[in-house]
């Protein structure tokens, strides 16, 4: 009986190699890594929408600025820009020589000096030129027919006289010729007394011919007068034409270009530009002006708004651009009309300067700031606080946790402060229209929306 073989044992299995690099700590922290990545990334982005979301919401919960009715002196100021020039200044207009435009042909240029006598402005006398010749022309000829007429006259008066002398001869010797009558034939005789009867008449005939002829040379030559006197007329027309077209200057100082209201500039923000060489102009129109610098005035152009608080004879101080640190006071001179487009009504507001210095000059800019007058113990806002529609004038109250709005009346008004009654003292008021910021919320809430979810 044969013995089954024992197997043999299966040989030990070899250990792994240990790893050779990092411990154990640090390739824990290389699994962790990835993730620890990934949550801080989800962070900033969320963090990057939370402050998205709080810039888009933050019109939402803008506040509307307010403020508190205040109860003080208000003193009331007009404030404007200026420009220094000389007063009482000599314009120079076209001449009114009742014909169509002219147009300028020499213009000195703005803010030139000149001195009494120089030539400012000269205007094209073409025209008057030829009307001088044609004047000339004409009395040229009317005193030739002056000459001619009373030549004809003297011969006319001569011929008269002959004929006149003839007829008195004629007379005389048919009475001669009657004398013989008696020794003549009846027939003889009768025909001597016709000759004598046709003398005579003939006679009175040229007298009456001679008075008229004269009377008649008379007229011809007053005619003829008449029409030289108009020549000269024309002719002196012309000249005084021709000489009133060149403009000179009556005293010492600059000259001062008006701007030229023939132009079709009526753009908004645009202003009318200065008189040139070439363009046209008016009889009447002002085309430049010679100020007297002896007596200094500044022009401003004042806001329609403003023109209740303006009166003549009001302070203003001035503070002149280039000469910052001195001071010069005025008052208003005069005021002028309204003008501008509807958007910028403005009226030109003339105020003399009281303290001349002399180192001011022509041009200067100026900012003026006119005391208009100081109203004691009233209630103020300021002026943005103040609305009107539909003839009304109103603030906006504060009223829990909204705004609603209640009437004023409106007792003065400045750029900067409204002067109001019909509120008590401290209540507050908004400074902006709560139905304007509604919109603008709404604006911000629709882009929200718009948002890609």
């Amino acid at each position: 009986m044969s013995v089954p073989a024992v197997p043999s044992p299966a040989p030990p299995r070899p250990e792994p190699a240990p790893v050779i690099g990092f411990p154990p700590q640090r390739r824990l922290f290389r699994r962790l890594f990835p993730w620890l990545v990934s949550v801080l990334l989800i962070a900033a982005l969320a963090w990057g929408g939370v402050r998205l979301y709080r810039s888009l919401t933050a019109a939402k919960t803008a506040e509307i600025p307010t403020t508190r009715v205040k109860r003080g002196d208000v003193a009331l100021t007009v404030t404007a820009k200026a420009e220094l020039r000389g007063g009482n200044s000599e314009e120079l207009a076209g001449p009114m020589t009742g014909e169509g435009d002219m147009h300028i042909t020499f213009l000195r240029k703005a803010g030139e000096v000149v001195k009494e006598g120089d030539i400012v402005v000269e205007l094209d006398t073409t025209d008057q030129n030829y009307k001088l010749k044609e004047a000339e022309a004409d009395l040229a000829e009317a005193e030739q027919q002056v000459i001619k007429a009373q030549a004809d006259g003297e011969a006319q008066q001569e011929e008269n006289t002959y004929s006149l002398l003839k007829a008195k001869a004629d007379i005389r010797q048919a009475e001669l010729d009657c004398r013989n009558d008696p020794m003549l034939s009846a027939i003889a005789a009768r025909q001597n007394d016709l000759a004598l009867q046709a003398a005579k008449d003939r006679l009175a005939q040229l007298e009456t011919d001679t008075a008229n002829y004269q009377a008649t040379n008379l007229a011809g030559i007053a005619i003829q007068e008449a029409a030289r006197k108009k020549a000269e007329v024309q002719a002196a027309t012309a000249r005084k034409n021709i000489d009133a077209m060149t403009l000179k200057a009556h005293r010492a100082g600059y000259v001062a270009i008006r701007q030229n209201p023939n132009t079709n500039w009526g753009y908004r923000g645009m202003t009318l530009p200065p008189f040139r060489v070439g363009d046209r102009v008016s009889g009447g129109m002002v085309i430049a002006e010679i100020p007297d610098l002896k007596s200094w005035e500044l022009g401003a152009n004042i806001g329609e708004l403003d023109r209740g608080h303006v009166a003549t004879g009001a302070k203003v101080d001035i503070s002149i651009v280039a000469l910052p640190f001195q001071k010069f006071h005025g008052h208003i001179k005069d005021m002028g009309g309204t003008t501008g487009p509807p958007w910028d009504r403005h009226f030109e507001c003339k105020i003399a300067l009281d303290d001349p210095s002399p180192a001011l000059r022509p041009g200067m800019n100026a900012n003026v700031v006119v005391n208009a007058e100081v109203l004691r113990n009233v209630l103020w806002v300021p002026g943005q606080a103040v609305f009107e529609s539909d003839g009304r004038t109103f603030v906006y109250v504060k009223s829990g946790s909204g705004f609603a709005p209640a009437d004023v009346k409106l007792v003065r008004r400045t750029e900067s402060q409204a002067v109001i009654t019909g509120l008590a003292e401290g209540r507050v008021v908004a400074l902006a229209s709560p139905d304007q910021q509604a919109g603008k919320k709404a604006g911000a809430a629709g882009a929200l929306q718009a948002l890609p979810k």
